[in-house]
């Protein structure tokens, strides 16, 4: 006998759920905004040598308490170079910042020197940030219009209001939890994008062929149908990705921990959004089979 989960019985947990979360999301970038890194923001680029091999996290936990906060620090080139990145701070000379740091290291590393200080500017701008946000909004738009010829409009909506709801909780946790956001995380909220796009297609397709060949049952008992019978394939290729991306967590370090963090979240709640949201979606828009009916072509009914 197969075991088969009821997915729709919790829709309104789901929901509530989702709500919440958005709610928050919301919440937290129109009050705190996003910790935009250095790409965004630009800073200064210090290069110091040490006389022996240093921890990059210990020299960012000495900054930090000497007024250095947010700095970005890692090897450059070998164990005794170090480079430091400093984001625009006020109360802060950016023309002395070298200096400055070197001084607040001397006492807990003898011997360190100033190698190179130079501004750095942002490597996204201010008109590429907004053609960035256009670009994203043309690709939901594409998508849109590509589900909806693939599929139906009902199905073109659910995946765009997924992929929204994915997008709005990843940036919310950065936002929420003050996380650096640089060009690293804005390549996995791309990522995230593609991610769950795919499998809610996968299931969106499934739901299709279901709605075609069952007849005798109700729409949600056609969806869960289907939401069972993709399972399988949803599980295995979630917990495979979240294999690498837990590993990269505990063992990748700081420099790749942004990215790692936005693609955990994303495949997590993307996972989620292709079974409710998606799927509820579809049941408060009132699909049918009808709405999937394959069209008949004209002068196939006069055929033998």
């Amino acid at each position: 006998m197969t075991f088969t989960i009821d997915f729709m019985r919790f829709r309104f947990v789901a929901m509530a759920l989702s709500g919440t979360v958005l709610v928050i999301s919301i919440v937290s970038l129109l009050f705190f905004g996003i910790n935009r890194g250095l790409d965004f923001t630009g800073g200064v680029l210090v290069e110091l040598g040490f006389v022996e091999p240093t921890d990059a996290n210990e020299i960012r936990e000495v900054l930090g308490s000497r007024g250095f906060p947010n700095v970005v620090v890692q090897n450059f080139g070998s164990e005794l170079d170090i480079g430091v990145r400093v984001p625009p701070t006020s109360g802060i000379d950016q023309s002395n910042v070298g200096n400055e740091i070197i001084v607040a290291l001397e006492s807990s590393y003898p011997g360190v020197v100033l190698r190179r200080s130079e501004y750095v500017g942002p490597a996204v701008g201010q008109e590429l940030t907004e053609k960035g946000g256009l670009a994203l909004l043309v690709a939901l738009a594409v998508v849109m219009v590509y589900i909806m010829l693939r599929f139906t409009g009902k199905f073109a909506i659910g995946a765009v209001i997924a992929l929204v709801h994915d997008i709005l909780i990843v940036v919310g946790v950065f936002a929420t939890f003050g996380m650096t956001f640089n060009l690293t995380e804005l390549a996995a909220l791309l990522a995230v994008i593609g991610y769950s796009l795919n499998d809610t297609i996968v299931v969106s397709d499934r739901i299709r062929e279901n709605f075609r060949a069952i007849r005798r049952q109700t729409p949600i008992e056609i969806i869960n149908t289907s939401l069972n019978q993709t399972l399988n394939r949803t599980l295995v290729t979630s917990l495979t990705t979240l294999l690498v991306l837990v590993a990269l967590l505990i063992a990748g370090g700081e420099q790749v921990f942004g990215f790692a963090l936005a693609l955990t979240v994303g495949v997590v709640v993307g996972t989620y959004s292709s079974i409710f949201v998606a799927a509820t979606t579809l049941l408060l828009l009132r699909i049918t089979s009808d709405d999937l009916t394959v069209p008949v072509k004209q002068g196939a009914e006069d055929l033998p």
